[in-house]
C-alpha cells in the first residue's frame, strides 16, 4: 500500500507540475470522426489562411481524434484534415477569433457507399501508422469465417508454431490484448480463446513493435491488440452475420451486433456462437543414438478430432453525462467447451528396422473455459487542453481440463494401464489505471499514468493411474499450485511536434510481486518460492517529415516478459506414454533492447531495419527420463540476437486491381546452454500477399496467401517451410444492405506444420496436418437507421462553423 500511495502522490504531482506549466493562450480544439463516428486518430490536419491559401498549422490527431489548434490572429482561415484512403475534407471560410472551443469533423472513405454493409474494395486491408500496423479484417474476403488464430497466421510479420505459441517480426512472447486490455492469459488457454474467437468479432488488429510508455512493458516481440467491433452510429442499428464452413467437418459462426444511440447515452450488444469441428493428424518418427550411433526408433502417428462450441456476450453503456464528461460500463462473458479424442499407436523399431513392440493410445479430453469481465470507465475534459481517464477492470476465469489416457500393448500378453487427469484452475485478476493528458499549446504534449493489478491462480492437477480394474491415485504427480502477483507501474511520455520533427520519449517504471506455493502432499513436502523486482524501459521515437510524401522514423524501446504462472508450476503434463511436459519455478525475466529505423512513402512503400538483443532467453528444454521418456520444458538459456528487414509495397496496378505485399526477413542467433553450451542461427524470410479486385460496383474478388521460409523460435527445434493460397468472391445484396462472400483458404492444402527437433540422445521429425483448407459462404444483414449522406465541403460540421465565426 505504501508503494501505491507513493505512485499516486508521483502521479498528482507530475499533472499539477504539467498543469501550472501550461500556455494561457486560447485554443480551438478540432475533433475528427470516421464514417463510424469513431474518433479517426493520426488524421493531418492543417489551418490555412483564406486570402492565399497559406498554411499556418499543422497538427496530427491523438488517439481520440483531437488537434488543438492556437487561435489565430484575427483574419479568415478555413481548416484542410486529410488521411489516406480517405477523401480530403475542406472547411468553408471560418473568421477568427472563434466563438466556439470545438469543432467536428467528420471523413469518409474514398470510395465510401452510403449503406454501412458494400463492398469496400478500395480499402486497403493493411495500413502503416506511426507506431503500428493496422490490419483491417473486413477488407480481406478471404478473412470471412476464420478464427482470430488464423487471422493472426496471415498478418504480415506473425507467425504461429504447431503449440500456437505468436512471435512478432522474428521476436517470440507477445503480449496479446484485446481492445487495449490484456488477456492475463498464455500456452494453451490463451490458444483455445483465439482459436474459438471468429473473425466476424474482430474490426482490427494493431500490430505494434516498439509500444510507448502507455502500454505494459511486457512482450519482447511487441503487442498485438485485437480491436473487437463495437458500432457507434446514432438510432438504432444492428448487423447479422451468419457463417458456414466446411473442412472434414462442418463449422458454424453466428454473430449479432446492436448498437441504440442518442445524445446522452450509447447502449450496445454483441452476441456470437459458434461451433466448430476441427482435426490434426500428428506424424512423429523419433531416431534414439548411443556412441553416435542409431540404437532404436519410435514411430509415432496421432488422430486428434475435436468438436467446440464458443459462446460469447458483451453489453455495455456510455452514458455522456456532459460534454466533458463520459461514463461507461461494459460486461461480457466468454464460454468454450472443448470435447476431443485421439487415437495413437507408438511403435518401437529395432536398429535394424524390423519393429520390437507397439503400443495404441486412446485420449478423451473435456475442455471448459469460462470467462466473466466488468469494466467501469470515466473520461472526463478539463477545461480545454487537458484528459484524465480511469479504468476499473475484474476478469474472472474458470478453466477445466480433464483427460483420460489408456495405453494397451499390443502382444498377446499385452497390458492395459491408463491415467485420469483432472486439471481444474481459477485465475482471479484486478486491474485500475488513470491516464492524464496535456495538450500544449505548440504541438506538445505531455500523458502520465499509474496502473496496478493484482493476479491470483488456484491450481490443483489430481491423477488417478489404471491398472486393469484398478484404480490408485498417483501422488507423486499429483499437484496443488497457487500463485499471486502484483504488477504496479507508473509512466510518462512527452510528444513534440517542431517543424518536420516530431519525437515522443516515455519511461515507464513497473514493479513485480509474485508469492507461489506448491502444496504437499502425503509422499511431497510443501514448497515456495517468490520474487520481487523493479525495472525502468525507456522508450521513444523520432521522426522527421522530409517532405511531403516522405517520413523517416528511428525507435527504440526496452521491454520485459514475466514467466507465465503456467510454466512456473512444476506439475507434470502427460502429452503421450514416451513425452510429457513440466514447468519450472526458477525461470526468470527476459529483457530485450528494440531498435527500429523506418522510412514511409506515403502508404505506397513502408521499409523498415530492426536489430533486438534478449537476455535470459525464453526457449523450450528437453531433457530426457530413463531411456524412452522425454521432457519438455521451458527455461532461460542464454542470448538471443534478431536483425530484421521488413519491406511492404501497396499500390494500384490499375484502378479496379488494389496489391499489398509484406516481406519480412530475419536473421536469428541463439547462443545458450543445454547440456553442453550451444549456439545455432537461422536466415528466415515471410512473404505475404493479397490481391483485391473491384469487378462491378457491387461485386469484387480476392486472391492472397503468404509463405514461411525454415525458421527457428526455440535452440533445439527447427521448422520447415510452409504456407497457402486462399482466393475470395464478394456481392452486395438488397440495396447494400446485404452482403454474400464465398471464400476457399489453403486451396492446395499446403500448410502443414513440419520440423525436425533435438532432444539429448535423439532426434524427431515431426509433422502435424490440420484442418487449415477451409470453404465458407457467409451472409451479413445491416438493419435499423442508414447512415446519411454528407456534403464533403462542409459535412456536419456547418452548423458549428456558423456559430464559431459565421460563413462567407
Amino acid at each position: 500500500m505504501n508503494f501505491l500511495r507513493s505512485l499516486l502522490l508521483l502521479f498528482l504531482l507530475l499533472s499539477t507540475i504539467s498543469s501550472f506549466s501550461q500556455k494561457k493562450n486560447k485554443t480551438i480544439k478540432i475533433i475528427v470522426l470516421n464514417e463510424k463516428n469513431v474518433p479517426f486518430q493520426y488524421v493531418t490536419v492543417q489551418l490555412f489562411l483564406a486570402k492565399n491559401s497559406s498554411s499556418i498549422q499543422t497538427v496530427k490527431t491523438d488517439n481520440k481524434g483531437i488537434a488543438i489548434f492556437t487561435q489565430p490572429a484575427p483574419g479568415t482561415y478555413f481548416f484542410y484534415a486529410k488521411a489516406v484512403g480517405y477523401e480530403t475534407y475542406k472547411t468553408d471560410i471560418i473568421k477568427s477569433p472563434f466563438v466556439l472551443n470545438s469543432l467536428t469533423l467528420r471523413i469518409l472513405p474514398t470510395s465510401q457507399l452510403l449503406k454501412e454493409v458494400t463492398i469496400e474494395g478500395n480499402k486497403p486491408g493493411v495500413q502503416y501508422i506511426q507506431g503500428k500496423i493496422v490490419v483491417n479484417i473486413d477488407a480481406d474476403i478471404t478473412n470471412t469465417g476464420t478464427t482470430v488464430l488464423e487471422l493472426l497466421e496471415k498478418s504480415p510479420g506473425v507467425m504461429v508454431n504447431k503449440e500456437g505459441a505468436i512471435s512478432l517480426q522474428g521476436k517470440s512472447t507477445v503480449l496479446v490484448m484485446i481492445d487495449e486490455k490484456p488477456t492475463y492469459l498464455s500456452g494453451v488457454d490463451l490458444t483455445n480463446l483465439l482459436a474459438s474467437m471468429n473473425s466476424a468479432q474482430v474490426n482490427q488488429i494493431e500490430l505494434i513493435t516498439n509500444p510507448s510508455a502507455k502500454y505494459d512493458a511486457s512482450g519482447n516481440g511487441g503487442i498485438i491488440n485485437i480491436k473487437t467491433k463495437k458500432n457507434n452510429q446514432d438510432g438504432f442499428n444492428g448487423t447479422i452475420t451468419t457463417i458456414a464452413g466446411w473442412s472434414r467437418d462442418y463449422k458454424n459462426n453466428n454473430s449479432l451486433l446492436l448498437n441504440y444511440k442518442t445524445r446522452k447515452i450509447n447502449a450496445f450488444a454483441t452476441a456470437s456462437y459458434n461451433t466448430n469441428n476441427n482435426f490434426v493428424d500428428i506424424k512423429a518418427y523419433r531416431n534414439y543414438f548411443g556412441n553416435n550411433q542409431a540404437t532404436e526408433a519410435l514411430d509415432q502417428t496421432t488422430a486428434i478430432s475435436s468438436l467446440t462450441h464458443y459462446k460469447f456476450l458483451k453489453t455495455g453503456l456510455d452514458f455522456y453525462a456532459s460534454k466533458n464528461t463520459t461514463i461507461g460500463i461494459a460486461l461480457s462473458g466468454t464460454l468454450i467447451k472443448k470435447d476431443g479424442e485421439s487415437n495413437a499407436l507408438a511403435t518401437w523399431k529395432k536398429e535394424s528396422g524390423s519393429i520390437d513392440s507397439a503400443i495404441s493410445t486412446n485420449s478423451n479430453t473435456q475442455y471448459e473455459f469460462r470467462n466473466g469481465a466488468i469494466n467501469l470507465n470515466l473520461k472526463q475534459s478539463i477545461g480545454d487542453q487537458q484528459d484524465l481517464s480511469v479504468d476499473l477492470d475484474m476478469l474472472s476465469y474458470s478453466l477445466n481440463n480433464n483427460q483420460e489416457f489408456t495405453n494397451k500393448l499390443l502382444t498377446f500378453k499385452g497390458y492395459t494401464q491408463g491415467t485420469n487427469i483432472e486439471v481444474p484452475s481459477t485465475i482471479k485478476i484486478y486491474a485500475v489505471k488513470a491516464d492524464h493528458i496535456i495538450h500544449f499549446n505548440d504541438n506538445a504534449q505531455l500523458e502520465s499514468g499509474i496502473k496496478a493489478s493484482s493476479i491470483n491462480t488456484d491450481n490443483s492437477a489430481g491423477y488417478t493411474n489404471l491398472n486393469g480394474n484398478m484404480r490408485y491415485p498417483d501422488l507423486n504427480r499429483s499437484n496443488h499450485f497457487k500463485y499471486k502477483e502484483n504488477v504496479n507501474a507508473i509512466y510518462s511520455t512527452y510528444q513534440k511536434k517542431m517543424g518536420r520533427i516530431n519525437a515522443q520519449l516515455g519511461l515507464r517504471y513497473e514493479h513485480t510481486n509474485y508469492d507461489a506455493n506448491q502444496l504437499g502432499n502425503a509422499v511431497k513436502p510443501d514448497s515456495t518460492f517468490s520474487r520481487s523486482y523493479g525495472n525502468l524501459f525507456p522508450s521513444g521515437y523520432l521522426s522527421y517529415q522530409a517532405d511531403s510524401l516522405n517520413i523517416f522514423t528511428i525507435t527504440a524501446s526496452r521491454r520485459i516478459d514475466r514467466p507465465a504462472y503456467q510454466k512456473l508450476n512444476p506439475f507434470t503434463f502427460i502429452v503421450n506414454k514416451y513425452t510429457i511436459q513440466r514447468g519450472n519455478p526458477y525461470i526468470l525475466p527476459q529483457y530485450s533492447w528494440n531498435l527500429e529505423l523506418s522510412h514511409r512513402f506515403k502508404q505506397v512503400l513502408t521499409t523498415s531495419l530492426s536489430y533486438s538483443i534478449v537476455d535470459n532467453y525464453f526457449s523450450q528444454i528437453f531433457l530426457s527420463e530413463g531411456s524412452d521418456v522425454l521432457i519438455y520444458t521451458d527455461g532461460n538459456v542464454g542470448k538471443m540476437t534478431n536483425l530484421g528487414l521488413s519491406v511492404s509495397l501497396q499500390f494500384f496496378p490499375a484502378k479496379w486491381w488494389l496489391f499489398n505485399g509484406q516481406g519480412n526477413f530475419n536473421y536469428k542467433k541463439f547462443n545458450g546452454y543445454q547440456n553442453i553450451n550451444y549456439q545455432s542461427y537461422i536466415n528466415q524470410f515471410q512473404l505475404s500477399l493479397s490481391n483485391q479486385f473491384s469487378i462491378t460496383k457491387t461485386f469484387s474478388g480476392e486472391v492472397s496467401g503468404f509463405y514461411l521460409t525454415k525458421a527457428r523460435n526455440d535452440l533445439q527445434e527447427l521448422l520447415y517451410p510452409n504456407g497457402q493460397i486462399s482466393a475470395g468472391l464478394s456481392k452486395s445484396i438488397l440495396k447494400g444492405k446485404g452482403s454474400l462472400k464465398f471464400n476457399a483458404r489453403d486451396i492446395f492444402f499446403t500448410q502443414k506444420m513440419e520440423g525436425l527437433t533435438d532432444f539429448p540422445q535423439a532426434q524427431e521429425y515431426f509433422k502435424l496436418t490440420r484442418d487449415s483448407r477451409l470453404f465458407v459462404l457467409s451472409f451479413s444483414y445491416r438493419f435499423g437507421k442508414p447512415i446519411k449522406a454528407t456534403k464533403r465541403s462542409n459535412g456536419g460540421a456547418t452548423d458549428e462553423m456558423r456559430r464559431v465565426g459565421g460563413l462567407n
